[in-house]
C-alpha cells in the first residue's frame, strides 16, 4: 500500500501554500487531513469552498450531521475532529455520543436531523420515508433537506479521503461508541 506522508508547506503548490498560511492563522495548524487534500493542486481549495459554503443549517446542526455521517462511515479522523468541534459548539460528551449513534434525547430537531443523516448515509441516499417525514415534522424545510444532503456528501468525501489514506489523527482521538443505537 502507498503511504501518504503529511505534506509540509514547502511540499505543496503556491496556491496550497497560501491556504496552509490561512489555516495556520485561523486554526494554529494545518490538520493532517487538509494537508492530504494538498496532494492535489486543486482539491484542498475546492473542498474548503464546499465545506465552508453558505447553508441554512446552523453550526450546531452541521456538527449533528458531521458526527452521524462520520460514525456510519467509521472515520476515526472525522469523528475525532468533529467531537472537538462539537464541544466547541456546546455539545456535551454524552450528547456527542448520542449524535454519533444517530439520535438525540435532548433536542427533537437534532434527533430528526441525526436520524436523517444516519439514514441517508446508511442507505446511500435512498432515504426511508418515515425518517424524512419525521424530519419535516420537526420543522425542517425542503431547502434544509438539500443542504443536509450536501453536507452528507461533504463529510463523506473527507471520510473516504481518510479511510483511503489513513493519515494520522491529529485531534484527541474520539472514544468508541458504546451506546445502544435506535
Amino acid at each position: 500500500m502507498s503511504t501518504f506522508n503529511i505534506l509540509k508547506r514547502e511540499d505543496v503548490s503556491a496556491n496550497n501554500q497560501a491556504i496552509f498560511d490561512n489555516l495556520n492563522k485561523a486554526l494554529g495548524f494545518v490538520p493532517n487531513l487538509y494537508a492530504t487534500y494538498a496532494n492535489s493542486d486543486t482539491a484542498l481549495e475546492n473542498y474548503l469552498a464546499f465545506a465552508n459554503a453558505k447553508t441554512s443549517l446552523s453550526a450546531k446542526e452541521k456538527e449533528v450531521v458531521n458526527l452521524a455521517v462520520s460514525q456510519v462511515n467509521d472515520c476515526i479522523y472525522c469523528l475525532s475532529a468533529h467531537t472537538a468541534i462539537g464541544k466547541m459548539n456546546g455539545f456535551t460528551d454524552a450528547q456527542i455520543l448520542e449524535l454519533r449513534a444517530g439520535y438525540s434525547t435532548v433536542n427533537d430537531k437534532f434527533d430528526a436531523l441525526a436520524k436523517l443523516a444516519k439514514n441517508i448515509t446508511e442507505n446511500r441516499g435512498k432515504t426511508d420515508q418515515d425518517v424524512l417525514e419525521n424530519y419535516f415534522n420537526a420543522g425542517y424545510t425542503k431547502g434544509n433537506l438539500i443542504d443536509t444532503i450536501s453536507l452528507v456528501g461533504d463529510k463523506t468525501i473527507s471520510n473516504y479521503v481518510h479511510s483511503t489514506t489513513q493519515v494520522p489523527v491529529d485531534f484527541p482521538v474520539a472514544q468508541p461508541l458504546e451506546l445502544e443505537t435506535i
